[in-house]
């Protein structure tokens, strides 16, 4: 029995809008793709579809009391809740330049959630 499924694809400024169909458990066809990444897209997207996180997370002794952060690698749909849950708990402390690694390979990702701004220490 064949499932059909229809997603946008959003890897490229077409904005195709991608017919899928499904065939036990598997891509059988993509149609209406103007580019040859709306297959990898639609594959990604229906059995590992992954984001980019963007949170914050509590500043000690900075000018300002969060500072925003974001992954360095696309992670788990899934697990997204869980990880900014974590991300509450976690307080860094002043000064950090942007870039700074707050939490290491989060949950085993391979990503790592680092600081979109610099905090300077507060006087």
């Amino acid at each position: 029995m064949t499932e059909e499924k229809r997603l946008t694809c959003i890897l490229c400024p077409n904005g195709c809008r991608l017919e899928i169909a499904l065939s036990g458990g598997k891509i059988e066809a993509v149609k209406n793709n103007r580019c040859s990444k709306g297959k990898d897209y639609a594959q990604s997207e229906l059995f590992d579809p992954r984001r980019l996180l963007t949170a914050t997370v509590k500043v000690k002794g900075g000018i300002d009391p969060l500072v925003s952060v974001r992954s360095t690698l696309p992670v788990p749909k899934g697990i997204l809740k869980e990880m900014v849950w974590r991300l509450r708990q976690v307080e860094v402390a002043a000064p950090m330049d942007s870039g700074t690694v707050v939490a290491p390979n989060i949950m085993g990702t391979g990503a790592d959630i680092i600081t979109t701004a610099a905090v300077k220490v507060k006087k």
